[in-house]
């Protein structure tokens, strides 16, 4: 879980408060669905996020998994 939560932390970097303006996320959101950046709103950040959950939530767990192996093998 601290990993997922420190991939959010840092991929809002600057954009805390309103992450639709992350660059970085609103790259890999469009790497990942095919939006252009440049039109991503609010709204389609979050419709997004809403309707991808269980993917987001399957990467978050993964990234935990590489923490704890990383971990492990230190």
């Amino acid at each position: 879980m601290l990993a997922s939560l420190r991939f959010l932390w840092n991929a809002t970097r600057g954009h805390r408060l309103a992450p639709w303006r992350s660059d970085y996320l609103r790259w890999r959101i469009e790497t990942f669905s095919g939006k252009r950046a440049e039109t991503l709103t609010a709204a389609s950040v979050l419709a997004f996020l809403w309707a991808t959950r269980w993917e987001i939530l399957s990467f978050l767990a993964w990234t935990n998994r590489l923490e704890r192996e990383t971990r492990k093998s230190a």
